[in-house]
């Protein structure tokens, strides 16, 4: 089980060109006489005998250093925030320290949150900061499994709670006796191991923790499914229970129903149907997410209570893309008009400060998904009313299994609390069926791009090796908005799913149109036609991304259509989108 946090990234969308007319440099000048010289050369004189440090600077550069300041942490402090207090920090801690301007204020930060810890003050010598960083040593040393080991889930939870009292390992699976709670009988496995805790603060005694290594390449995963262990478990008449045994049965009981675990019947059944919830409990409590931050929204969406203020409105859009068979991602992306957030100005730099909670809820009221956080929008003050007709864009890619769920959100106006707004509605997460041609949803993007080896699938609006920030539009049947007069291409992104591989080349055999008509007139203003083969021969997905310039295009409402004929499966699937060009 791996656990991604990721951050939010605030994006200011121009809407109009800006420019700033500067001063002529050529300027005609007055003929000077003796005693303007004379002046002149007194007024340069003071300006060369003035402390450069105590001139007063203007609004730019008060803008431009206070940005400079909060730019990414780098060196040690990055290391340290990132990679040495990851488990142990909590949001306020590390909002308080993200917010820090120098080196020095950074240094106090870092020796009062380990003072704060020292569970003996009054000594120099700090036993905890001193242990944790020994478990992060032991990690790396240990757990490391082509990633550093305090990544891994085994050192996730050596760090958090400290070596377990006792061990069951199994370096390299082969043969095991089941025990009576898992049914019984002997199987093959995976290299797993059983971690055995007596007592964990805040989660109980006689603590259990199973990591397996179903990759057998040294990274062993936590699981809460005992029987995923078992390498024999999808073999037919292979590693049988003993109760299976004893009642000549097979194995297909095993995957009836929606249990967590596969360990088959017998007396001890109804023993471990009813544990499955503890066991969820367990796991749950372990990776426990960070508490809310943001209480006062929390009422909103999970309560959803009713406004009593002017709305704080802005738009949602979601999309599906295909991870594995049982999960999709599923980007999340809002967008609020500069012109709607209250802006405090200080020191020449207008500030506005957005809350945002998120939460993705089952139709029987469990929560599966939350996410939140604090965003900033800044601007010189002199700039500011020019910038209020754009438009600030943050993204969230939330994991989650195909089904229906509820997605709420709420967002507050920091700096005018009564300002408030909420978004509320059904997430139909779709299904990828084998076999069956499919496509994830179709996205038109102002900005797209091929990232770096090392940015794959990691950060902001990256989904694969790809950049792809969506434009929003306020509601479904409204169509997104380009604008001519800026340096911007109309980039589309869309993959395929369950392409056909004929059985001689294995290869794909499939034609992709992609067009742009004319909404008006159904003209079709632009069609290119792309063989599959192109975009990847031996692969039954495909990832389809142009990017047009947006200029070519008069005024007017269009649409992209991209077209999938497989000639292999026989099956045809099609995606459009429309959208307007000012």
């Amino acid at each position: 089980m791996t656990f991604i946090s990721r951050r939010f990234l605030v994006s200011i969308l121009g809407c109009g060109m800006v420019s700033i007319a500067a001063p002529a440099l050529f300027a005609q000048q007055p003929s000077a006489s003796a005693p303007q010289a004379a002046g002149q050369d007194q007024t340069q004189n003071q300006d060369q005998d003035q402390d450069p440090l105590k001139r007063q600077r203007s609004s730019e550069e008060t803008y431009k250093a206070r940005k400079e300041l909060r730019q990414e942490l780098k060196g040690e402090y990055k290391t340290w925030l990132n990679e040495e207090v990851p488990y142990i920090i909590t949001d306020e801690e590390r909002k308080a320290f993200m917010s820090l301007s120098n080196d020095e204020e950074r240094d106090a930060f870092i020796e009062a949150f380990w003072q704060r810890r020292n569970p003996n003050p009054d000594s120099p010598e700090n036993e905890f900061r001193e242990e944790h960083y020994r478990r992060i040593a032991y990690a790396n040393e240990h757990f490391a499994a082509g990633k550093p080991g305090w990544k891994t889930d085994r050192g996730h939870i050596y760090i958090a709670f400290g070596p377990p009292d006792d061990i069951n390992s199994h370096p390299s699976g082969g043969l095991y006796e089941r025990t009576p709670e898992e049914g019984g009988g002997s199987t093959s496995t995976f290299p797993f191991e059983v971690w055995h805790y007596r007592y964990i603060e805040g989660i109980g005694e006689n603590i259990d923790i199973e990591f397996v290594d179903t990759c057998q390449c040294g990274d062993y995963h936590f699981t809460i499914d005992r029987s995923e262990k078992d390498a024999l478990l999808h073999v037919p008449g292979a590693g049988l229970t003993q109760w299976e045994e004893m009642n000549h049965q097979d194995k297909t009981d095993r995957f009836k129903g929606n249990g967590v675990e596969s360990l088959g019947g017998g007396p001890m059944g109804d023993y471990n149907q009813g544990k499955e919830f503890d066991r969820i409990e367990l796991a749950a409590k372990l990776f426990a997410p960070p508490p809310v931050k943001f209480k006062d929204l929390d009422a909103f969406v999970s309560e959803h209570k009713i406004l009593t203020g002017p709305p704080f409105p802005f738009d949602v859009r979601t999309d599906f893309v295909k991870v594995t068979d049982s999960t999709d991602l599923v980007p999340i992306t809002l967008q609020i008009r500069n012109r709607d957030i209250t802006f405090v100005t200080k020191d020449g730099v207008s500030k506005g400060v957005v809350n945002i909670l998120g939460k993705v809820t089952t139709i029987m009221h469990k929560t599966v998904q939350t996410f939140e956080d604090t965003v900033e929008v800044d601007q010189p003050a002199e700039l500011l009313e020019k910038s209020l007709d754009r438009k600030s864009v943050y993204w969230k890619a939330l994991p989650l299994q195909p089904g229906l769920y509820r997605l709420d959100i709420a967002i507050k106006d920091v700096n005018n609390p009564d300002h408030i707004g909420v978004y509320a509605q059904s997430l139909n997460v779709p299904v990828f069926e084998d076999e069956k041609l499919g496509t994830s949803s179709l996205i038109l993007a102002d900005e797209m791009h091929t990232v770096s080896s090392r940015d794959i699938g990691e950060g902001n609006y990256i989904i694969g090796n790809t950049f792809i920030r969506p434009r929003v539009s306020p509601n479904a049947a409204t169509p997104v908005t380009f604008n001519r007069n800026q340096t911007q291409d109309l980039n589309f992104w869309m993959q395929v799913y369950n392409l056909g591989i004929d059985d001689a080349t294995k290869s794909n055999s499939a034609t992709v149109i992609y067009q742009i008509t004319d909404a008006a007139t159904g003209d079709v203003i632009l069609q290119k036609q792309l063989e599959s083969k192109e975009l990847g021969a031996h692969s039954d997905e495909l990832t389809v991304e142009k990017s047009l310039p947006i200029s070519g295009l008069q005024p007017g409402k269009y649409k992209v259509t991209v077209k999938i004929n497989d000639a292999i499966s026989k099956q045809e699937i099609a995606q459009s989108a429309p959208f307007v060009v000012e």
